[in-house]
């Protein structure tokens, strides 16, 4: 398998020479072994640093993550390693990056999202049907890629579905990286900048936390990768028959992607259009052959093809969920602008990370600017006469430097989660450019002193980049336990709620209609299994919670209420003596004051004890649940 995959299709995989100087394996084996136990055994003392809050968790974190992935790189980029323990040291180093993520919740969903894809992926397995709407994150649905995988797993070999879930996850973040390598010895035929360029991508923000949760981009980055893969060995193929071998593997991938994951899909699509521009030019240029571009272009259009027929007949509703995001943060940013100067945010605002990360996440974007304009100068002297390579690497080189004009919308509100979001993507790029500068200055220094200093700077600089990457992409509440924080999407759930959301499915049943804010909602929706709304601009539920006590609710929102049949009412009283940590009640568009005082009473959110419309029926002291009665109304 490791032959099949690193060997391209134009030429038989020749032995390495350095495979003649290898190393003995048992000696790398029983090397890294050591330090991923004592990585691990770090990563488990920060976890439990963090849950009694001494402040030595990040330290612990590091330490720990370095004790691993230094060896691991070291043998991965040396010349004596041999290519197959070379992809054995990266499935390794890939293995051992997902255990941040799985230390920090091992035994069911903690991140926002990934409430609302095990409540899908549970649904599927219970009643087996695809394209049921998600109460949680609307579009869910209509991407059954994840789901229906994970819910295969659970039912073939009869775990649970959040062990099924971590299952597929692992095997997803294994194929990055070695999709990774094999994208790159695509573009360089050479095993060590594919393993650089490999480690050089796992440094981007989103490659610990956010691609490794329970969550649908994590399966599609797999997925767009190895589709990459196929479409430049199609551009490449010496036949017609190796040619349309991969195009069928091509499009096959595009199709998964796009059942897997919306944004993953543009950005295939886009990075795909990047190819197809660099051939077309190099084309009329430089003469590459008219199969090249052809190629590209035909297998773009279709899964482009695909892409739009998916979105305008299956999912639908995908363009506005998206839009709101996007046009909130052009708007924040035109009011950054402006005389005002409004709509702007401040990084690490309220931070608990020290100070050594939050100077790592400045650091890292210039350092990847420098590297970028030194491969690009180095790219311009030449990379080699074959046509598929050369357009490759210089797409590769477009799509890198995407990544540092969305690094500003980091500046708003809205477009932060969105360019995290891209990062993943363009950071593919830079990876693939900058991994040959980092081969080359290895091999320039010609004494062993020197190649040990420059190999020092280099590691120095990647770890500089992962732990600002790393705290620039994820809040501390994301990355250790700790205390409940009421208005955090990792650490509001407290058995309390749990308890509230258990005993009204015990007594009422599942798939309620119910009104709730998030948090609340996250819980109830999830392992209550009801179906709750938290508010939008056209159905401003919370409303109902800003309504001052003696003062009448709106009577259209009671309509609507009553119209669309919506049972019982959650209300959270720490509303009232908090502020939510991530700035948010209900949902990001919310007209509610964020100033840094509670923005409800108490009057407020215990109002509902004597309306006339709302029958109290559960109270634990921070949770209180109403059944709605619009009968009273209309009498």
């Amino acid at each position: 398998m490791t032959v099949t995959l690193l060997a391209r299709p134009d030429q038989s995989a020749p032995a390495a020479p350095e495979a003649r100087t290898a190393r003995p394996w048992w000696w790398c084996a029983a090397s890294l072994t050591a330090a991923g136990t004592a990585g691990a055994a770090l990563l488990v003392a920060a976890n439990r640093a963090a849950e009694w809050d001494r402040g030595t968790q990040f330290g612990l974190f590091w330490l720990g993550m370095l004790v691993f992935t230094l060896p691991a790189v070291c043998w991965a980029v040396h010349r004596s390693t041999g290519p197959r323990l070379r992809v054995a040291v990266l499935a390794g180093y890939a293995g051992f990056t997902f255990l941040p993520k799985l230390l920090r919740n091992p035994f069911g969903p903690l991140y926002h999202d990934e409430f609302a894809h095990w409540r899908q992926s549970k649904q599927i397995l219970l009643d087996g049907r695809l394209f049921e709407q998600n109460p949680i994150v609307k579009v869910v649905g209509d991407f059954p890629g994840l789901h229906s995988t994970v819910a295969s797993v659970s039912a073939l070999t009869g775990v649970s579905v959040w062990h099924a879930a971590l299952l597929v996850l692992a095997a997803a973040h294994v194929l990055v990286v070695l999709g990774v390598t094999v994208l790159a010895d695509e573009i360089w035929q050479d095993g060590r900048v594919a393993a650089v360029a490999a480690v050089i991508y796992s440094l981007n923000s989103s490659f610990l936390f956010f691609d490794t949760q329970f969550g649908y981009e994590s399966l599609a980055i797999a997925l767009l990768v190895w589709t990459l893969v196929a479409l430049h060995r199609a551009m490449r193929g010496p036949a017609r028959r190796s040619r349309a071998g991969w195009a069928a593997v091509t499009v096959m991938l595009s199709g998964a992607t796009i059942a897997t994951h919306h944004l993953t899909a543009l950005a295939l699509i886009a990075v795909m259009i990047i190819i197809c521009l660099v051939v077309t030019v190099r084309a009329v240029r430089r003469g590459t052959p008219v199969a090249v571009p052809l190629t590209a272009w035909a297998l773009t259009l279709a899964a482009a093809a695909l892409v739009v027929a998916w979105l305008a007949l299956v999912a639908p509703r995908t363009a506005g969920y998206l839009d709101p995001y996007l046009a909130r943060a052009l708007d924040q940013f035109a009011g950054m602008a402006g005389d005002g100067g409004g709509g702007g945010r401040t990084l690490f605002r309220a931070s608990s990370t020290p100070w050594w990360e939050r100077a790592a996440a400045f650091a890292a974007q210039g350092l990847a600017a420098i590297a970028m304009v030194a491969a690009a100068l180095r790219l311009r002297r030449g990379h080699g006469a074959e046509p598929v390579a050369r357009s490759g690497a210089l797409a590769m080189l477009v799509l890198g430097s995407c990544y540092f004009p969305a690094a500003l919308l980091i500046l708003t509100p809205s477009g932060a989660e969105g360019a995290r979001r891209s990062w993943a993507f363009s950071y593919l790029g830079i990876a693939l450019v900058v991994a040959p500068l980092v081969v080359a200055l290895l091999d320039r220094a010609a004494r062993r002193a020197g190649r040990a200093v420059t190999a020092g700077l280099l590691l120095g600089a990647c770890t500089v980049v992962l732990v600002g990457n790393t705290t620039a992409g994820m809040n501390p509440s994301y990355r250790f336990p700790g205390p409940p924080v009421f208005g955090s999407d990792t650490r509001s759930s407290i058995p309390e709620v749990r308890a509230a959301s258990a005993w009204l499915r015990a007594t009422q049943g599942r798939e309620l209609r119910i009104v709730a804010d998030r948090y609340s909602g996250l819980i109830f929706g999830s392992y209550g299994g009801q179906n709750p709304v938290t508010g939008s601009v056209t159905f401003p539920t919370y409303d109902l919670y800003l309504t001052q006590p003696g003062q009448p609710a709106p009577r259209r929102l009671i309509e609507q209420l009553d119209a669309w049949r919506f049972g019982y009412l959650v209300v959270d009283k720490r509303m009232a003596r908090e502020v939510p940590e991530i700035q948010i009640y209900f949902e990001t568009n919310e007209p509610i004051p964020h100033d840094g005082r509670p923005a409800f009473t108490l009057g407020q959110l215990t109002k509902f004890d004597s309306t006339p419309w709302t029958i109290k029926i559960y109270d634990s002291g921070n949770i209180a649940i109403y059944r709605f009665d619009f009968e009273r109304v209309a009498r």
